[in-house]
């Protein structure tokens, strides 16, 4: 019985936050400033998840040019900056990996 109760419960709990947004959406306004706000929430988190993986290596910070990481990622950026398309920027970020694992 515990284990059927422990099942519904998460159930609840993972499905309801996924599904309320969905259930709400044309139905709540929500305030200009409050969605200008939102807008940078993906860019923040993916920097974050970007940070993290390129600089952090076992509990500390690589910026030293032999991580293979931090190589890809300013490739990556200096294309994208430049190009200003994914399939070029996920491309060369990819490629100098390799490379760099290859070779450092």
């Amino acid at each position: 019985m515990n284990e059927a109760l422990l099942i519904a419960g998460m159930t609840l709990l993972t499905f309801g936050p996924r599904y309320l947004p969905l259930a709400l959406a044309g139905r709540v306004r929500i305030a200009p400033l409050l969605e200008q706000a939102l807008r940078f929430v993906p860019i923040a988190v993916l920097s974050a998840i970007i940070a993290q993986t390129t600089l952090v290596r076992d509990g500390q910070i690589d910026a030293n040019p032999g991580n293979p990481y931090l190589v890809a990622a300013l490739a990556a950026g200096v294309t994208a900056y430049w190009s200003r398309q994914l399939f070029a920027t996920v491309a060369v970020g990819l490629v100098v990996y390799g490379a760099a694992r290859w070779f450092l």
